[in-house]
C-alpha cells in the first residue's frame, strides 16, 4: 500500500477548518498514513480549532499541527510539507487547501482504482467536463478559460487548472527540490505547472466541485493576472532558464516549521 501525506495549509481559515476536518471520512482516511496541517502564522484562532477538535474527535492515523517559523506565503507552506514528505518516506503527499472550498471526496474514486499512481501530478481542475463552480463569478470562470488556454499554448500540454486546493503529487519527482526558487505566495501553483512542463512531469486532471460561499480571498486578481502573464513570458522565451532563476522576493534559506500539536 502505497505511503501518503496529506498536507492541510492553513492560513486565518478558524472559521472553515474544522468542515474540512470533517472530510476525513472513514474510508477517506483508510488510504491516508499520515496528516499534517501546516499554520502559516495565521492570525486567528484556527491552531485552538485545530487542537479542540481533533481532541475530541480522533482520527485513526498520526495527525500532527505544525506552526512555520515565519510567514511563508502559501508557496512556502507547500515546500515545507514537501521536503516532510520526501524526509520522512512517503510515496505521495496530497494537498487539501484549509479553506473548505475543495472536498477530498473528489479524489477517492482515483485513491480506489488506483489511477493516481499512473501520473506524478494528479491535479484536481475547477474548469474541465464533469466539475462543478459554486459561488463563483462568470467573469472569474472566463478569465481562468482564457489563462488556461494560455498556458496549455506556452506548456505544450493541456492545462484545465492553474492551481485548485486539491492536488496530488508523487514525492519521487520533489526530490530534486525544483519547485524551492518559485514564489512563496498564491502564484507557486503557477510556477508547478511551468515546472512540470520542462521536467516532463507526466500530469493528469480530474473534476473536482469547488465551492465559495465564507472563505476570504487572499488574490489581489489585477496585479496577479499581469505577474502571471510575465511569468509565462518568461519561461516561453527560455524554459531553462526559467527553471533555474530565483522568483522569489526573499530568499529564505529554510523553510522550517515547528510541530505544536500530535496526537502520536
Amino acid at each position: 500500500m502505497d505511503k501518503i501525506l496529506l498536507f492541510i495549509p492553513m492560513y486565518n481559515c478558524e472559521k472553515q477548518i474544522v468542515r474540512v476536518l470533517k472530510q476525513l471520512t472513514d474510508e477517506v482516511c483508510s488510504y491516508i498514513t499520515e496528516v499534517i496541517i501546516v499554520n502559516n502564522r495565521s492570525t486567528d484562532h484556527g491552531e485552538a480549532v485545530v487542537q479542540s477538535y481533533l481532541s475530541e474527535n480522533p482520527l485513526p492515523m498520526k495527525v500532527s499541527l505544525l506552526r512555520n517559523d515565519d510567514n511563508y506565503g502559501l508557496g512556502g507552506s507547500h515546500k515545507v510539507a514537501f521536503q516532510y514528505a520526501v524526509d520522512h518516506g512517503f510515496d505521495y503527499v496530497i494537498v487539501l487547501h484549509g479553506d473548505d472550498q475543495g472536498d477530498i471526496s473528489n479524489i477517492l474514486p482515483y485513491l480506489r482504482s488506483k489511477e493516481y499512481a499512473k501520473y506524478d501530478c494528479f491535479l484536481g481542475a475547477r474548469f474541465m467536463k464533469g466539475s462543478q463552480l459554486q459561488g463563483y463569478s462568470k467573469f472569474r470562470t472566463f478569465g481562468n478559460h482564457v489563462y488556461n488556454i494560455l498556458f496549455s499554448i506556452g506548456c505544450g500540454y493541456r492545462i484545465y487548472d492553474l492551481g485548485s486546493g486539491l492536488n496530488m503529487y508523487k514525492t519521487h519527482i520533489l526530490k530534486n527540490k525544483f519547485y524551492l526558487k518559485y514564489k512563496d505566495n498564491l502564484i507557486f501553483n503557477y510556477c508547478m505547472v511551468m515546472g512540470s512542463a520542462f521536467f516532463k512531469h507526466k500530469i493528469k486532471f480530474f473534476p473536482i466541485i469547488w465551492r465559495e460561499d465564507d472563505q476570504v480571498s487572499n488574490v489581489k486578481m489585477v496585479s496577479q493576472a499581469v505577474t502571471v502573464l510575465k511569468l509565462l513570458g518568461q519561461f516561453m522565451i527560455n524554459r531553462k532558464k526559467f527553471v533555474i532563476a530565483e522568483h522569489r522576493e526573499n530568499t529564505i534559506a529554510e523553510y522550517a516549521a515547528q510541530v505544536i500539536y500530535t496526537n502520536r
